[in-house]
């Protein structure tokens, strides 16, 4: 498996129907398992305690069906597409006239034509989920309702992986696990979490910084994961990122922490210059688990990574959100965002020049040779990051300042280095 197999990796999941809990969640784990062996689960039985909220009862779900009696037409098979099920529906085989049975089907009136994703994960209930057009177009008659599911007693699975380097500093990556067949919504994030953590082992085998690779629930999860680990993770984690809906090719876009002034904001800042269709979303414009770690109290530092946000592109939460819009260009266009800043961590990310004054670059051939004018201009990026390599800009500060992508930075920091002409630490002090 290569990093350019993240739309594979997408495809071969997105027939599983997750939810909060059970067996397609512990298929989604053994998959990503596959992938990277660091993945590690664990489990939060149903009625512990997290915080403010309580682990609800595990959901699984064989079958559901609307079957018209006197036809034998079945409509909303949930074999056919498992959005056709209310998220976390109660089981019901019940006759029942098409009056009763219509307000127990969801649908998406401005998108008549899609089948919505609809949940009801704390309140009891049973439904189905079908296309506006579709419900419209039932017949008169009387109705079998089927939903063959099962609410039981069981758990609530969270997962992460790790990877240790030289420094405790944590670079966190957060993304979900929990929706059933939508590409960007639910797959994309985990599949780029996979691509990262793979970059990692391989090109870092002794990273300066340590790694952490969360995979949740939505909400419940990451409220849960944190009840268990976050003293180590308000210790450790320096810079983290939520990522969510990084599949497609539209826009990118960064949903900024609650002040907006965490390392994190300014890597994704930074990372995103240069880029096509730039989005910026302020924290009240919130709605994944940025939520969660940006809660007071928790205070992670960390913001929102997307490509088109979660409620802004036109697919969102409907049975269209497939992989006409998530793309492999899409995905890797995701992963060199996240990429470009893990290697700022591992070149070291506060750059210091290490001679007085402005260094002789020609006699190292960085330089033209030649003075003319608009010699210069061809160098503008070297000399520019030169000038603020003083030890107390980060590279993110670096190419913010000078308006520069934070790759084309990255390249100047490695050119810089091979000529022994800056020191580079991950840690302002040890400069």
């Amino acid at each position: 498996m290569s990093d350019s197999n993240m739309l594979g990796w997408a495809k071969d999941l997105f027939p599983i129907a997750r939810s909060l809990t059970g067996n397609g969640v512990r298929q989604t784990f053994d998959y990503l398992k596959g992938i990277n062996p660091e993945v590690i689960t664990q489990s939060f039985e149903t009625g512990t305690h997290v915080f403010d909220w309580t682990i609800p009862r595990e959901w699984n779900i064989e079958d559901a069906y609307i079957e018209h009696v006197a036809t034998g037409v079945r409509y909303a098979e949930f074999k056919r597409n498992n959005l056709h099920i209310l998220g976390y529906s109660l089981p019901i085989d019940r006759h029942m006239d098409k009056a009763e049975l219509l307000p127990h089907i969801y649908t998406q009136e401005d998108q008549p034509d899609l089948i919505p994703y609809v949940t009801s994960y704390y309140k009891d209930r049973w439904g189905f989920c079908m296309a506006h057009d579709d419900k419209q177009t039932l017949p008169d008659g009387e109705y079998r309702a089927v939903v063959k599911s099962a609410l039981t007693d069981g758990e609530l699975i969270v997962g992460d992986a790790k990877v240790q380097g030289q420094r405790d500093d944590e670079i966190m990556f957060s993304s979900y696990i929990c929706h059933p067949s939508m590409a960007n919504n639910e797959l994309s994030g985990p599949v780029l979490s996979m691509a990262l953590l793979k970059y990692v082992k391989d090109h870092y085998p002794k990273p300066r910084c340590s790694y952490r690779f969360i995979l949740v629930p939505e909400t419940i999860g990451s409220i849960a994961y944190m009840s268990r680990h976050l003293p180590e993770m308000q210790d450790r984690v320096v810079c983290g990122f939520n990522l969510s809906c990084v599949g497609d090719e539209r826009a990118y876009s960064h949903v900024e922490s609650r002040y907006a002034n965490t390392l994190a904001d300014k890597a994704l800042c930074a990372a995103l210059i240069g880029l096509d269709n730039v989005r910026t979303y302020s924290f009240l414009q919130r709605g994944s688990d940025e939520r969660q770690y940006g809660a007071p109290g928790i205070d992670m530092p960390l913001c929102g990574f997307c490509r088109s946000k979660y409620g802004e592109y036109p697919e969102y939460h409907t049975d269209a959100d497939n992989f006409n819009v998530v793309t492999q260009a899409g995905l890797d266009g995701a992963f060199e965002v996240m990429r470009s800043v893990i290697d700022a961590f591992e070149i070291g990310l506060y750059p210091k020049v290490r001679i007085k004054g402005e260094p002789q670059l020609g006699k190292r051939g960085l330089y033209p040779t030649i003075s003319q004018k608009g010699s210069y201009s061809s160098i503008r990026t070297r000399m520019d990051f030169l000038a603020y390599a003083d030890g107390s800009n980060t590279l993110f500060d670096i190419a913010t300042l000078i308006g520069a992508p934070l790759s084309m930075v990255l390249d100047e920091a490695r050119i810089m280095l091979e000529h022994d002409l800056i020191s580079c630490d991950s840690n302002k002090n040890a400069l």
